[in-house]
This record gives C-alpha cells, structure tokens and sequence, in this order.
C-alpha cells in the first residue's frame, strides 16, 4: 500500500500514467477508491497522482482542528514526495478549496487550474450540511473506507471556514471551472461568482448537480477537462 510521510500524517496515494502531471484533489469524505473510473480514463491520458485527504479513506485521520491551507501544504509535501514539481492541478468540491490555497500560495506549482463543484467560500451551514453529516455516520452508506464523524466534521469545518474571495484576482493559472446549475451544495452562483474573481477564467456550465462528474455527465465532464488541459 502506497503510504508516505507528509508533515505530521502518513498520506495514501496513487501515482499511475505517463505524461503530464495531473494532481487529482478530491472533495470531503471521498477517497481514491471511489473515483477509480475517473483516475483511471486520466491515467491514459496523463501522469495522476490521487490521493486520499487528511481526514479520509487510508489517510491518517489526526483528531485536531483542519484549515484548507493546511491541506494545500499536504498536497505540496505530497507532490515533493513524489518528485512532481510543477502540475495541472483539478480540484473537486472540497478539493477545489484545497486547489485555490495551494495556487494562492505555490502559484509556480500550478500550471493550469480546473475547479469542479466548488468555490471560493461556503454559504452558512443549512440543513444539507447537517444531512451530510448524519448520512456520514450511516454504515450502510460509507465506502470501502469509512470515515469516522470526527474527521467529517474537521473537513467540514476546513471549508466552510475558508474564504479566498478577497484574493482570486491574484490567481495567474489558467482556469476552467466546471459546475453543475442544480448544484444545491455549492449554488452555481458561487461559481460565476469565482468565474468574475479569477482574470481570464472559463465557466463551463452542466447540468446536473453537485455530484455531475460522477454520473450522467462523467464522460462530457472528462472531455471538457482534456480538452482544457491538452490531451
């Protein structure tokens, strides 16, 4: 199993393909094994590297306070672990928060951005946030690899408290975001919100909701993101 040291967790990752560098970001609660037929069309197309979160799946899952900037660094140490310098980066809901930070803070890291189902700051905590948690905690519902309540709510509360509004003109990358306009989670006008925040970037619209990438649109949502990066 694919574990390596990074700042004070043990993180699990996948490196597979050949090519250009794709660091693959995933979003709250999810793991690698839940997205395998997502890495796995890339792997044929780039050099990914997928991993788990703090806080999910095979990762180490510290109970202490999380901040998406401390999971930018995650990511940063994760990549020189690996020998990857410089990448297209892709980040999916919760991933897309980590994305932003570590382009905020590493921008010669990053050479293209693609954000998926995410934004620059998080809405106050409703009832979908509250039904999130609970479904969580629902054995039947967990995947391969649960994730304890605890670490759901640190990377609940690692985004919901992140706020990059106020520095989105600074991002230099090309950008591409990808939203689904029924997205409940993430409202679509967050996105066009990041779209006339981020110079020169693209908002590619689907029509599905949060979850798009994943079902109906996976295959639209694929090509739009090779299309973008280079195939």
């Amino acid at each position: 199993m694919p574990l390596v040291r990074v700042n004070d967790i043990q993180m699990y990752y996948e490196l597979r393909g050949e090519g250009q560098p794709l660091v693959l970001i995933l979003g709250m609660t999810i793991d690698v094994f839940e997205v395998e037929p997502i890495i796995s069309w890339f792997a044929e197309r780039y050099r990914v590297l997928a991993f788990d979160n703090r806080g999910a799946g095979r990762t180490d899952k510290p109970d202490i306070p999380y901040t998406i900037e401390m999971m930018a660094n995650d990511t940063i140490g994760l990549m020189d672990a690996v020998g990857i310098g410089r990448a297209n980066v892709l980040g999916i809901s919760l991933g897309g928060r980590i994305a932003l930070a570590l382009t905020l803070a590493h921008p010669e890291r990053v050479e293209k951005l693609a954000l998926v189902s995410t934004s620059a700051r998080v809405l106050p905590r409703g009832w979908r946030f509250r039904v999130l948690g609970l479904l969580s905690s629902v054995p039947m519902l967990q995947g391969k690899h649960p994730q304890p309540r605890y670490a759901f709510v640190h990377q609940r509360d690692a985004s919901t408290l992140f706020n990059c509004t106020s520095r989105l003109c600074e991002i230099q990358a090309p950008t591409h975001i990808m939203h689904g306009r029924n997205d409940r989670i993430a409202p679509f006008a967050l996105a066009e919100e990041m779209q006339r925040g981020i110079r020169g970037s693209t908002l590619l619209p689907f029509a599905g909701g949060h979850l798009f990438f994943l079902l109906r649109e996976r295959q639209r949502f694929l090509d739009a993101t090779a299309d973008f990066l280079g195939r």
